[in-house]
């Protein structure tokens, strides 16, 4: 079910914009993503391969609700995100597909990112959701430190790929509001 909000707003907080993402954006993504070590705990580890990485970007596209993430001071595009998996009997929604470049790894960028995806979201739902791969320690660490909690283990099928087990996070609607003040600034 499509929900009843945008899965691509132009989202932007002082240093970064989430963009949605565009056929054309391929080159510069792909550049991001030529790095085995971004992909080593991801639940695909060949993604850093273009044929590979193809797959994962017409996945992209294809949801309607991926993004770019660019540096505002020099354009650089530094990963990308994804919005999908709107579920309207629990209002409920996930966040996940998220990579950046090693050289962003420790610089709070993917911590302003999902800050600012919830930031939009929960203005419409009750929950979020974050798919994990099951080896992805990095990854699980990073969403907790946002107060997500694991709530379920699931087997994913990502696009044109073999199903692989992912641990499912949540973070609600009245925790991230006691939690956070709103930064996002959202151009729909």
């Amino acid at each position: 079910m499509s929900p009843p909000f945008s899965l691509q707003p132009a989202l932007e907080i002082d240093t970064l914009q989430l963009l949605p993402l565009q056929p054309a954006d391929f080159a510069a993504l792909y550049a991001v993503a030529a790095d085995p070590a971004i992909w080593a705990q991801h639940p695909n580890r060949d993604r850093w391969q273009q044929p590979v990485f193809a797959t994962f970007f017409a996945g992209a596209l294809q949801s309607g609700g991926a993004f770019k993430v660019v540096d505002k001071a020099t354009g650089t595009v530094l990963g990308s995100t994804r919005i999908y998996d709107y579920q309207s009997e629990d209002n409920s929604i996930f966040i996940g597909y998220t990579f950046f470049g090693t050289k962003q790894w420790g610089k709070g960028i993917n911590l302003a990112v999902k800050a600012l995806l919830l930031d939009y979201l929960f203005q419409f739902v009750e929950a979020v959701r974050f798919h994990i791969g099951a080896g992805n320690v990095r990854s699980q660490i990073a969403i907790q430190r946002l107060g997500a909690c694991k709530v379920a283990e699931q087997e994913v099928a990502y696009f044109g790929e073999l199903p692989k087990l992912n641990f499912v996070y949540e973070i609600t609607r009245p925790f991230w509001l006691e939690k956070r003040q709103p930064t996002a600034s959202a151009n729909p």
